[in-house]
This record gives structure tokens, C-alpha cells and sequence, in this order.
């Protein structure tokens, strides 16, 4: 029996790998994509990989999306929510505006697209929604609180909907990966110059230093880290599994950030700082 995968953010990096690994696996895949070249690019690797234009913070761009699956299956085996953003900068200065795109990405499309999909698996014997959150939401990373605030949002929006669905064979899963090489970290560092460049001159005087080490840091997410292939494989594995766990960790620094949430707020404070104050000098 055919088994449908809808992937949103599937254009590159983890989405791209993972919507390819699947298809190589047999999975009939719906890529979800903003730009058509590459519709035409995912298409051309795989005939078992159907793109689709999915903007998950647009109504209109998901009831199409869905039109088109429509057309295809009226069954939906998963839902692997990835499309997001890494917004950041001082909680002090940060704006209101900075903070609902945040969550209108990678909060509020995930809900959008997720609500849409729910009818496509209430008859199917196994179905399971994969969320893509992270280890920053163990809230434990400062400048970038927009991010983990957005990603502890994703995790218990989609708990509670795991307690109150009544779909007793809908399986809901988190998974909390480490820094991965991924195009988002150019991509929300051309979001976060473009923030910045916007707050007042007294918060870039006082967080001049924090916002330098910060970016730099950030640029060198894209060459270090977990490899995409390691989460498309832990996808693909939660996907046969018949009773996967709630939520996977994957990556060191995904299992030091769990280990070190579980102190008291006080000494992860005062590590945190410290950690901070030692790294930039």
C-alpha cells in the first residue's frame, strides 16, 4: 500500500535531504516549496517526489496545497512539519513584529498546516505528524529567544493536541536535534542583519559584542554540526517504527541542553552567563 509523506520547507537542507531519502525509500512524498525552480529541481530526482507551492504562513497557499494533494490520495500517512526561521536579538530592544513572524513561521504554519492535514489521516490505521523543534527549546540559548520560545511553543501546542485528539492511532512526535548544517542559518542571518540594522542605537551600543559573537557564531552553524542525512534518517526510521517515542534527541549538544535543563533555574543561569561571558572574551 502506497504511503503519502507531506514535508513542508522542502526547497534545501533538511527538508530537501529528507523528502529525497524518503522517495528513495518508496514514499510517495509532497515537498512543500516557495519558488519554481525548485519544484523542478526536487521532481527531476525522484518520480515518487510531487512538489507543491506551500507557504505555511498563508491560508490561501495551504488550501491550494491541499487541492493539489486532493487530486492524488485521500490519505496522508505523515506529516513532517520542518518549514521554519531563526529569529533573534536583546529581549530589551526586540520588537513585537519580530516576535509574530517568529511564531507565525514555526508555531503558527505548523498549527495551519497541521489542522489541514488532520482529516487526510483520521482514517488510517497508522498515521503520525513529525515535528522538526530543537534543542533550544529547553530555553536555555540567549539572543535567540524569539527561537526557542517558538520551538517550546511547537512542542507543547502539538502535546496538548496529542492528549486531546480523537484519533487514537495518531502518533505525534518531536524531534530535538543539535546544531545542523543547514541553509536556515544564512538565511536567518540575512533576517537578523536586516533586524538589527532597525534597533536603536543604545541597544546596539550596550549589545554590540553579544550581536557580533552571535552572527559570527551563527555563520558557523552552516559548516559545523549534525549532517541533514543524520535527521532524514532518524525520520525514515521514526516513519517504520510502530511505536516511536514522543521525542528523539539527536546530536551532543541536543543531550547536553536536556541534561543541563533539568538543574535549577539559578545554576542554569549563572552556567549560561558564565559560558557567555568566557566565549566572547
Amino acid at each position: 500500500m502506497e504511503k503519502y509523506v507531506l514535508i513542508t520547507g522542502a526547497s534545501s537542507g533538511l527538508g530537501k535531504e529528507t523528502a529525497v531519502k524518503l522517495a528513495q525509500d518508496g514514499y510517495k512524498v509532497f515537498a512543500g516549496v516557495r519558488k519554481a525552480e525548485d519544484k523542478e529541481a526536487l521532481e527531476a530526482i525522484s518520480h515518487n517526489i510531487t512538489a507543491v507551492f506551500l507557504d505555511v504562513t498563508c491560508e490561501e497557499s495551504i488550501n491550494s496545497a491541499f487541492e493539489q494533494i486532493s487530486q492524488k490520495t485521500n490519505s496522508l500517512f505523515a506529516l513532517v512539519n520542518n518549514a521554519g526561521v531563526a529569529l533573534a536579538g536583546p529581549v530589551e530592544y526586540i520588537t513585537i513584529d519580530i516576535l509574530k513572524k517568529q511564531f507565525d513561521i514555526n508555531v503558527f504554519g505548523a498549527i495551519r498546516v497541521a489542522q489541514k492535514a488532520l482529516p487526510f489521516m483520521k482514517d488510517s490505521d497508522d498515521s503520525r505528524i513529525i515535528n522538526i523543534s530543537s534543542m533550544s527549546s529547553y530555553g536555555i540559548f540567549p539572543f535567540i529567544s524569539p527561537y526557542c520560545v517558538s520551538k517550546r511553543a511547537l512542542d507543547m501546542f502539538f502535546n496538548s493536541l496529542y492528549i486531546e485528539c480523537k484519533m487514537p492511532n495518531l502518533k505525534i512526535i518531536s524531534i530535538k536535534p543539535g546544531v545542523v548544517k543547514t541553509p536556515i542559518w544564512n538565511k536567518s542571518l540575512a533576517e537578523c542583519e536586516k533586524n538589527l540594522e532597525h534597533l536603536c542605537e543604545e541597544g546596539k551600543k550596550k549589545y554590540e559584542r553579544e550581536i557580533d559573537f552571535l552572527m559570527a557564531n551563527a555563520g558557523k552553524n552552516n559548516d559545523k554540526g549534525l549532517e541533514p542525512s543524520d535527521i532524514a534518517n532518524l525520520i525514515l526510521k521514526i516513519l517504520k517504527e510502530k511505536n516511536p517515542k514522543l521525542s528523539y534527541n539527536i546530536g551532543n549538544d541536543s543531550y547536553f541542553a536536556r541534561a543541563l535543563s533539568v538543574f535549577p533555574q539559578r545554576i542554569v543561569n549563572f552556567l549560561v552567563k558564565y559560558g557567555l561571558k568566557k566565549r566572547i572574551g
